[in-house]
């Protein structure tokens, strides 16, 4: 079998021609409005948002490292005070936590879901301890249940990173069915273009259903003021501008309907491999539906380069989705002296591939990708 078309990770060009009309109109009202900056455009999106999640507050920003570290700054976490989060994840969640002069605590994850557990968590838990980041990873949502009990208990912050997985569905064990990234204190959020929600820039969002938290990370966002040119606290600026709220505004209608595009893929890949003894397809967590930011399968046998390698000569791209553990990142080595090797994040480190998933996916391009993984195995 062969292609004419170039396959990518994702395809945003496809993406946009469908929606298209839309997006260019929402474009020229805020290009005709000449309100560039904060204005209606960032509100309507805002409130949008607010009620797809079913949060009270949600707050525009930058881009997704800067909600992070907004959110770290509105709780009032002092230098030295330390903030757990996986070593298996991307670099920005632990970024800001040292960029704050915070104290990374790197923890492993659960081998099969990807995610943080309530007992990892509370297993690195010290007197310093003042906040929980669980990061929602490829697209489905940590036990959020149980990290809440976890840090009810030791009266800690949870800042859930949401970018992977914004329009997942967790549901308690009393049948309660909330969002992803509105269980914890704060969820923050990426807009990144390659994002499921994602614009035409960088950009970023925070939510939560605490009103003074909400005011903090309103402030902290805008310079340290409630009140133009009264500053009462040390702030950022960082602002989500119209445009690119314009096209979230438009994406957003069409948010769940990605989701189930993404899934269906994911299906098929599924379906695909399931008799392939190397290959451990991604594990569907039982609280949360998955929305497949990425498809990440797991290669034994020490074939993962192998078919990295495999896939690139069938133009086939494909991606690593993480390959070294924070802790042996040069910057966060000094976190994490004297300590043993995480035992998951070391496996997932060398067997994560991520093969591209996108809303666009065509028969014929789907069917070239599996035969291409099938093919090493056979």
């Amino acid at each position: 079998m062969t292609l004419t078309t170039k396959i990518n990770m994702v395809d945003l060009q496809g993406q946009y021609q469908k929606i298209k009309a839309e997006v260019d109109a929402e474009i020229q009202e805020v290009l005709d409005s000449a309100w560039f900056i904060k204005g209606p455009k960032v509100a309507a999106f805002e409130q949008d948002l607010a009620n797809y999640l079913g949060v009270k507050h949600v707050i525009g920003c930058a881009n997704g490292t800067d909600a992070l570290q907004v959110a770290m700054m509105a709780i009032g976490l002092k230098p030295g005070d330390e903030v757990i989060v996986p070593a298996f994840t991307y670099v920005a969640t632990a970024e800001v936590i040292a960029l704050l002069q915070l104290t990374p605590v790197m923890i492993d994850v659960d081998i099969d879901s990807f995610n943080s557990t309530a007992d990892l968590i509370e297993a690195a838990i010290t007197p310093k301890t003042k906040a929980i980041v669980p990061v929602h990873l490829y697209g489905q949502s940590a036990d959020m249940e149980a990290i809440m009990a976890v840090a009810k208990k030791h009266n800690l912050y949870v800042i859930e990173d949401n970018a992977q997985a914004i329009g997942s569905d967790y549901t308690f064990t009393d049948g309660r069915v909330q969002k992803s990234g509105t269980i914890g204190h704060i969820g923050c959020t990426s807009f990144f273009p390659s994002k499921n929600l994602g614009c035409y820039g960088d950009g970023g969002a925070i939510f939560t259903n605490d009103d003074e938290i909400a005011g903090q990370i309103r402030m902290v966002a805008n310079h340290g003021q409630a009140k133009k040119y009264h500053h009462s606290v040390i702030g950022v600026n960082s602002r989500l501008d119209a445009i690119q709220a314009a096209v979230l505004k438009v994406k957003l209608q069409y948010l769940d309907d990605y989701a189930a595009a993404r899934q269906a893929v994911a299906a098929q890949y599924d379906k695909a491999f399931a008799d392939i003894t190397e290959i451990t397809t991604p594990v569907r967590s039982a609280n949360s539906t998955h929305v497949f930011h990425q498809y990440t399968m797991r290669i034994a046998n020490g074939k993962r380069d192998a078919l990295k390698t495999h896939l690139a000569g069938l133009d086939i791209p494909s991606m690593i989705y993480y390959p070294i553990p924070l802790y042996n990142q040069i910057a966060f080595a000094p976190f994490y002296e004297g300590k043993e090797p995480l035992a998951a994040t070391e496996t997932l480190c060398k067997e994560v591939i991520s093969l591209p998933i996108h809303t666009e996916m065509e028969a014929d391009v789907l069917a070239y990708i599996i035969d291409g993984v099938r093919s090493l195995f056979e």
